[in-house]
Order: structure tokens, then C-alpha cells, then sequence
């Protein structure tokens, strides 16, 4: 072959090469735009009772979770998360409606009727998130705790406030007089129910896990999806745990009610990795958001102590305070390839910035009913428009005794119980634990909190002392 023949040969090979080399990168660049365009699913985790202080990511030394840890390690933690408030019922309608507690129709577990002190269910008007994302193409599922509805009517249940595919339970007395176990789970109101057996599970949240992977499998695949996982864990409750070998070598040393709480929690890290492998096997994982967190601060009920394992992270309150312990509460946000690794923020941030977040990353138009804010900027590494304050109260019984209020404004934090008719003042940057109230050195900044009490609190029906108490 001549010297001609060869560099035409060995030229022509090249333009070949390089054509499919170009060919290639056309075809990965239209993988990549259309994996951009698609629509992220979305995952909301959310622990029942766990307190800021009850992941090792958040400085618990004793209680294994090492699955949320590498979670926390891979995305961001956030160290100024708050919850709804701080009692299940009125925390999860601030998360579904992304109205805070002194706006929602739900301001306490129970609100007081004419002849009764019971349930309220979330009103028709209020949108939740569910019914916010069907309306933008998402398939919905819920799986776990609602407590948003009542017993007697089905139409207050998960399958009736906007998700396709619901699985809870349900307690108390239903529209035909029979009592409802709350062992029983039911599959899209009474289309089927599923009794818990606890002798055939290490926990509750091992059961409900097994719903959320068949989901997984079951749904549809060319449509995204929002799956709100709501747990048991760590809930102090007896029936929902069966024997469990987790730190036997600690037997002697814990009281078995302090045994099987840390177990619970080491149980809930194992089934959200479950939950995790899942996502990776189905190819859903790189385009999941997924958040995860706890309705309010630790519990001290059931003779468990909050202060064994230092539940609160040393802050001060539990379940049904609004001081730190009772409102702050973990939060980790995960999505691969969009959040950086091991980032850490303190923006202040709560429940109510759920739904208009969510709403920004659906691409969907956030309801004008909502008090929030989105963290999608936060999430991504971008600048974070803040709130001028957040806002909590909470009706704890139907006497101004049980009816507490809780704001804060950058570093103040102010914290009134109705039957004190004292508003107390906290520097959160000098005493994150809340141990010296200032209100007498600050009257102007008390003044102010005051206000914003006043203002945010609306009178509602069955919150008597809605509207806030001042004297």
C-alpha cells in the first residue's frame, strides 16, 4: 500500500471514529436532557415522636442508626428544623397543609364540641399536599399514622384527602358503632384491611415498610410519584414491638421500657434503608427527593424518660412543649447528584416550608392557603429568602391551662403558657437551652413577640382559646 492509499485509509477511519464518538455524545446529552425533564418523585419520612437529640447525626452516642447517619452524610442536615408543633395531630396538618398552627383547623389531638372533647378532621377547603400533587399528574401514596381525620367518616381518611393509594389506621368508634383496632390497617378506606400481627414482625414500621416496597413495585412506571411514609417509631407503645435481641448486652444495665426504645429507633434506621435499596434496585433513587424527619419532640410517656438518652439533645421541653425540646426536631433532605454531600445549614425553617417546597420541585403552583416558604434554594446551594418569624401554639386540654404559643424572630424565642399570662423571652444564640429568660431586661422585643402572638393566632371553631389569651 502507498503513502497516499494508507493516510486516506487511516483518515478515513478517523472521520468514521469520530462521527460515532459525536453520535454518542448526542444520544448521552438527550439521556441527560431527558432525565432533567423528567419529574422528580418524592418521598416525605416522617418518625413519630423522635427527638432532636436520638440520631448520631445529631449527637446520640448510644442508639445505633447507622443508615440515617450515612444519609445525613451524603445530603443536608439541617440544625433550625421545626416541627408543626409539638403533639402529633395538629404538627401533621401543619406538614399536609403548609398552614402553621394558628391558621389550620387542627390545633390540638382533640378539640372540644357541644356534648364532647374528641377528634377534628381537616376541613374540605384545606388543600393538602397530596391533592396538590394529583392535580399536577403525581401518583400519591400514603402508608402509616394519618391522624387527620375521624373515625366516622371515610372522607377525612388519607384515600379521601388526595391519595390514590392509602394504608393506615384507623381507631375509635366508626359509622356502624364497631370499634376499630388499630392493629388493622386499611387499604383505600375499606377496600381491603390488613390485621398487624406483631408475633410475625420484629416492629409496626417492618410491616408498613412491606406496603411501601410493594408500592414501589406496583405503581405506575412512567408517572412520578409522592409516597408519604408515616411511622410508628420511636412512639412509646408496648403492643408494636415484639421480642428483639437489639442490645441484650445492655439487659441489666437499661430498664427493658429503655431497651426497646433505642431498639425502635435502631428497627425504623434498618427499614428506611430498606426502603432505600428498593429505590436503587427500581432505578429511582438518582431522581428521588427524599426528606425525612419527626412530628414533634421526644416523647416521655409510657415510663420511658426523654432524658435516658438524652432524646432532646440537652434542649429544653419534650412532646407537648413549645420550648426547643418539644418543636425542634431532626431533618435531612436527600437527593443524588442535586444536594451536595455533608452539608449542614441552620436555616430556621418548619412543617409549613413542606408543602411549598414540594410544590417547587413538582413544578406545580403552590396553594395560597399555605404560610411557607420554599427551601428548595437551601437544598440546592442557592440563596434562601427567610421568614420574618415562624409561629407555633397548641391546645393541650380545653382550658387556658393547656393552650401554649411559641415564636421566633431570628435569635428570639418567646414562649407564653396560657394560664401563666407571662411571655418569656429567650436569646437562642446565647441560650440555645433556654434557661434565662430576659423578658424584664427587653420589654420593647417582648412587645413585639407579643404582636406577632396576637396576630397569627385566629379564632377558630372547637379551639376555645384560639386567638391567643392576654390580660
Amino acid at each position: 500500500m502507498n503513502l497516499n492509499k494508507y493516510v486516506f485509509l487511516l483518515l478515513t477511519i478517523m472521520l468514521i471514529m469520530a462521527c460515532e464518538e459525536k453520535k454518542e455524545s448526542k444520544e448521552a446529552q438527550a439521556s441527560i436532557s431527558l432525565n432533567q425533564t423528567k419529574k422528580p418523585n418524592i418521598i416525605f419520612l416522617l418518625a413519630d415522636d423522635m427527638g432532636y437529640g436520638e440520631l448520631g447525626s445529631y449527637g446520640q452516642e448510644t442508639i445505633k442508626t447507622p443508615f440515617l447517619d450515612e444519609v445525613a452524610s451524603k445530603g443536608l442536615r439541617f440544625t433550625d428544623f421545626y416541627a408543626g408543633t409539638s403533639v402529633c395531630s395538629p404538627s401533621r396538618a401543619v406538614l399536609m397543609t403548609g398552614m402553621h398552627t394558628g391558621h389550620v383547623s387542627i390545633r390540638g389531638n382533640k378539640g372540644l364540641y357541644p356534648d364532647k372533647y374528641d377528634r377534628v378532621p381537616l376541613r374540605k377547603s384545606e388543600v393538602t399536599i397530596g391533592e396538590m400533587l394529583q392535580k399536577g399528574g403525581y401518583q400519591t401514596a400514603m402508608i402509616g399514622k394519618w391522624h387527620l381525620g375521624i373515625p366516622e367518616d371515610m372522607s377525612t381518611w388519607a384515600k379521601g384527602r388526595g391519595f390514590d393509594y392509602a394504608v393506615q389506621e384507623q381507631w375509635g368508634v366508626s359509622a356502624k358503632g364497631n370499634d376499630l383496632d388499630e392493629r388493622l390497617h386499611w387499604v383505600n378506606n375499606d377496600q381491603d384491611s390488613v390485621f398487624y400481627n406483631y408475633n410475625n414482625y420484629k416492629c409496626l414500621d417492618e410491616f408498613r415498610t412491606n406496603f411501601a416496597l410493594d408500592y414501589l413495585d406496583e405503581k405506575e412506571a412512567d408517572k412520578p410519584f409522592f409516597l408519604y411514609m408515616s411511622y410508628r417509631i420511636p412512639h412509646s407503645h408496648e403492643l408494636f414491638l415484639s421480642k428483639t435481641d437489639l442490645y441484650n448486652d445492655k439487659i441489666e444495665e437499661w430498664p427493658e421500657i429503655e431497651r426497646r426504645h433505642a431498639a425502635r429507633i435502631t428497627m425504623l434506621d434498618t427499614q428506611i434503608k430498606r426502603l432505600f435499596d428498593k429505590l436503587r434496585e427500581k432505578g429511582e433513587l438518582d431522581n428521588t427527593l427524599i426528606l425525612f424527619s419527626s412530628d414533634n419532640g421526644p416523647t416521655n410517656e409510657n415510663h420511658h424518660s426523654y432524658k435516658f438518652f438524652n432524646s432532646s439533645g440537652g434542649l429544653k421541653g419534650y412532646k407537648r412543649d413549645v420550648y426547643e425540646g418539644g418543636i425542634r426536631v431532626p431533618m435531612l433532605a436527600y437527593w443524588e447528584g442535586k444536594i451536595n454531600e455533608g452539608q449542614t445549614t441552620n436555616h430556621p425553617s418548619t412543617f409549613y416550608d413542606v408543602m411549598p417546597t414540594i410544590a417547587e420541585v413538582a413544578g406545580v403552583d403552590i396553594p395560597k392557603q399555605t404560610d411557607g416558604i420554599s427551601i428548595l434554594p437551601e437544598l440546592l446551594g442557592k440563596d434562601q429568602p427567610k421568614h420574618n418569624h415562624l409561629y407555633w401554639e397548641i391546645q393541650e386540654g380545653p382550658t387556658q391551662k393547656g393552650f401554649r404559643q411559641a415564636a421566633r424572630k431570628g435569635k428570639w424565642k418567646v414562649v407564653r403558657y396560657g394560664a401563666s399570662y407571662k411571655t418569656e423571652l429567650y436569646d437562642l444564640e446565647a441560650d440555645l437551652f433556654e434557661t434565662n429568660d430576659i423578658s424584664k431586661q427587653h420589654p420593647e422585643i417582648v412587645e413585639e413577640m407579643n404582636n406577632i402572638l396576637k396576630s397569627e393566632s385566629e379564632v377558630i371553631e372547637h379551639y376555645p382559646n384560639s386567638g391567643g389569651i392576654f390580660k
